[in-house]
């Protein structure tokens, strides 16, 4: 039986997020909606999180003296990880001490990790990926591009939305990519995994539920990431009913073998009817913001029903989708985002602004949403609304 108690009392089920940003403050306003009391934690003030909950905490999520402090001084009844830049070692001793983590301490240490999760799927499940080896230092590296050969792509092992991650398409990128990759990721330097191209006719995010009442999934989102960072996204991604079932198997089987209740964005490279594994985020996924005007319930409120406990009784899809990241370019700390009454005069369209306190260089600041009667039809409205917004950065 799920209970939920009442904010500020003794009875109160109070839940922690570790990352504020988008994703999380999505996540804390359905949390809200069910009568939890929110605490939100990022290395910023006023991360988009921090503005719905009910309070929250400055920090390095990396430091794990200070993350054991802040959990200790709040004492959640849940916690929930939404960004890569945390001290997973921590949470594991801190599950080991009674406190519960979101799906589950393991999940988060394997899949923050991209060596851990690419070893279980490939290695441990024998899931078909791409050609991939990892390195340490300069020297591995070295050996690694020379290995899989090139093109090839270069990622952190512990980051996120394109953070560090370059292609090496001739040997001239090689330094560069690098000196990215040691600069740009989440956790800062460090190692390395290098992965080869593979031939597909597109990449999916399927979201998989694991709840009270089983496993369950959202219809197949296509997406188009520029240098590794999502841009847009639509559902569903016309597919082959073997496809997609190879796809569910795939999803079922790594989500099984992570455990715990919550939703998981499972990546995967499609060509024809085969499917290869790429990644897996135990959390909702930059994609899955379409899902805010596609379905009936949202990857955030799936979330946190089934991080409380419910049963997801029926997801269902209204119409085909499309969502735009809006990527501003600038230095400031005041924006302004104008012209919203043309960009919303269009029907079927949404738009979620992330209310982040700064731009430096260029960052995700909000997205567009749109319905239609076709993935076409709904990815041009959201081109248009792009179009018409207009965001200045003082």
């Amino acid at each position: 039986m799920t209970k939920i108690g009442t904010p500020f009392k003794k009875n109160a089920t109070k839940a922690m997020l570790l990352g504020s940003g988008e994703l999380g403050r999505e996540v804390a306003i359905e949390l809200k909606r069910l009568g939890v009391e929110v605490i939100a934690v990022d290395r910023y003030a006023d991360a988009p999180a921090m503005q719905i909950a009910d309070r929250s905490h400055v920090m390095s999520m990396l430091d794990a003296k200070k993350l054991r402090a802040v959990v200790e001084a709040e004492r959640p009844d849940i916690i929930i990880p939404e960004v890569e830049a945390i001290a997973t070692s921590e949470l594991l001793k801190l599950e080991a001490e009674g406190y519960r983590v979101i799906p589950t301490a393991k999940a988060v240490n394997f899949t923050m990790d991209r060596e851990g999760i690419r070893t279980l799927a490939a290695e441990k499940l024998g899931m078909k990926t791409s050609p991939y080896a990892f390195a340490s230092d300069k020297e591995e590296f070295l050996r690694c591009v020379e290995k899989i050969g090139m093109p090839c792509v270069v990622k952190p092992v512990m980051s996120s939305s394109g953070h560090g991650q370059s292609v090496i398409r001739k040997p001239e990128d090689i330094g560069r990519a690098w000196e990215y990759s040691q600069s740009g990721g989440r956790a800062g330097s460090g190692k390395v995994i290098v992965e080869g191209f593979v031939d597909f006719d597109y990449e999916i995010t399927l979201l998989t539920v694991r709840h009270s009442g089983g496993t369950s999934f959202c219809a197949p989102i296509g997406h188009e990431q520029i240098d590794g960072d999502y841009r847009r996204s639509w559902q569903p991604q016309p597919m082959s009913s073997a496809a997609l079932d190879s796809a569910k198997n795939y999803a079922k089987l790594i989500t099984d073998a992570l455990g715990g209740y919550g939703i998981f964005g499972v990546e995967m490279f499609v060509k024809g009817d085969e499917v290869l594994f790429s990644e897996v985020s135990p959390r909702p996924h930059d994609t899955g913001m379409v899902t805010m005007i596609s379905q009936n319930l949202s990857q955030f409120a799936l979330h946190a029903r089934a991080i409380l406990g419910v049963p997801i009784a029926e997801i269902e899809q209204y119409s085909p989708a499309a969502s735009r990241a809006v990527v501003v370019e600038g230095n400031g700390e005041v924006i302004e985002y104008s012209n919203i009454d043309k960009v919303l005069a269009r029907p079927g369209t949404d738009m979620r602004i992330f209310g982040k306190p700064c731009v430096e260089g260029h960052r995700r600041m909000a997205v567009l949403l749109a319905r239609a009667g076709s993935i076409d039809e709904a990815n041009e409205k959201t081109a248009e609304m792009l179009r018409d917004l207009e965001v200045k950065v003082m």
